[in-house]
């Protein structure tokens, strides 16, 4: 039972990942049919965004009220009757309005699942249940590009991936029991387990920590919180950057067509879910903070690569290496919560990491956005590198400052 609740929460992850490529690689055709500008595709990531950084935050609160199973069933529910709703619009307004059901959706549902995994699975599972969000992802631009290309139409791609959608939400509505049988299997489990000493520790850890937080007014004040959340912020910002502005960059810069940019995108995503594949065997042997290290100089590599002005196929091969760069960090520093801030503090501070996460996701992009109106799609390159280069500062000062404090201890 336990091994079907995993592939229920992987399936729950596809769901979440199958919109969020969408709009970017639909967005070189969408635009013009809609009468909108190139740099509006930034204010419906932001409402998304949005709407994922409000339900994330209350997350803790519906979890209690209705639980996880609910939550998750609801939440593709939304995001299914969004995705129909994005097939039929007429205009940027109606997009306006869909995208907020879409990021209202997401959030509750990513808080939860996120951090039901990072406080009873080890890193690997981590690692696969966002290897499944990148399956959604990448499957998404494929689906686009398929209907740009067979039927010259993004509307049809999107009403694909709302049945695809819908076909989920049956999965989960059939196995909704599951959810209260496997909670109380781990309630019972955990019961009857003894503490082992490393918990025990970890325990003497979480009241430090809870004296920590009382003496100094607040969770945001761990030893730190702060710059961990900076590179939530970063992460989000420049994986949804690349996400949603790498096809117009190919058009709009590169002259590539539009269905192709829609498949290299694609292949962007693509970058990611086979580096958390990958991921969740490498951490049988090597830890997160070491694999977050070299994720993020392998994706600097690739927006080097990207950045250089040569064949369009080293462009492909900048988005792939950044993909693949990309793929360790996100899962990585979630999953280490619990280790650096005590499992006393991880559900609150998972809400909030996901919150600050989509806040990046819900500023850096459409300030690309306006920066591209007002100057050239072109500078994509170097905002990526920027944004990735902040992201390695703001990791690493994170272990400098838990190595010190641990040297002290």
């Amino acid at each position: 039972m336990a091994t079907w609740f995993l592939m229920i929460i992987y399936m729950a992850f596809i769901s979440l990942g199958l919109p969020d490529s969408l709009l970017g690689s639909a967005w070189p055709v969408m635009y013009p049919d809609l009468h909108a500008s190139l740099g509006s595709a930034g204010i419906i990531a932001m409402i998304i965004a949005a709407g994922t950084i409000v339900s994330s935050l209350f997350s803790g609160r519906l979890i209690a009220m209705i639980g996880t199973g609910k939550i998750t069933l609801i939440s593709c529910l939304m995001t299914a009757a969004a995705l129909f709703g994005f097939s039929a619009a007429p205009s940027m307004l109606w997009l306006i309005v869909l995208a907020i059901p879409l990021g209202l959706g997401a959030g509750a549902v990513d808080a939860a699942l996120n951090h039901y995994v990072a406080a009873n699975y080890q890193a690997h599972h981590m690692n696969w249940l966002h290897c499944f969000w990148g399956v959604g992802a990448t499957m998404g631009p494929i689906i686009m590009s398929y209907s740009i290309a067979t039927n010259d139409s993004w509307r049809s791609g999107y009403l694909t991936v709302a049945g695809i959608q819908l076909g989920l939400v049956i999965i989960l509505l059939i196995t909704l029991p599951l959810w209260s049988k496997v909670a109380a299997i781990h309630a019972r489990e955990q019961a009857e387990s003894p503490l082992s000493s490393a918990e025990q520790n970890d325990n003497w850890e979480q009241h430090k920590d809870a004296a920590t937080m009382k003496n100094r007014n607040g969770i945001l004040n761990l030893h730190g919180i702060k710059p961990t959340l900076a590179a939530f912020l970063l992460y989000c910002g420049v994986e949804m950057t690349v996400g949603l502005w790498g096809a117009s960059y190919l058009v709009g810069a590169r002259g590539i067509s539009a269905q192709t940019a829609a498949a290299w995108v694609s292949l962007y995503y693509g970058g990611i879910t086979v580096g958390r594949f990958i991921t969740g065997f490498i951490t049988l042997r090597v830890g997160n903070t070491m694999l977050i290290r070299c994720g993020q100089l392998i994706s600097i590599v690739g927006g080097i690569i990207l950045l250089l002005p040569m064949a369009d196929g080293l462009a492909l091969a900048g988005l792939i290496l950044i993909g693949l760069g990309l793929a360790p960090i996100y899962p990585g520093l979630l999953h280490e919560t619990p280790t650096r801030f005590g499992k006393s503090n991880s559900a609150k501070l998972m809400g909030y990491q996901m919150a600050v996460a989509y806040t990046g996701t819900t500023f850096l992009p459409p300030l690309f956005g306006l920066l591209a109106t007002r100057t050239s799609v072109g500078m994509f390159p170097w905002v990526v590198l920027v944004f990735l280069v902040l992201m390695l500062y703001s990791a690493e000062r994170v272990n400098r400052i838990l190595s010190y404090r641990k040297g002290r201890n």
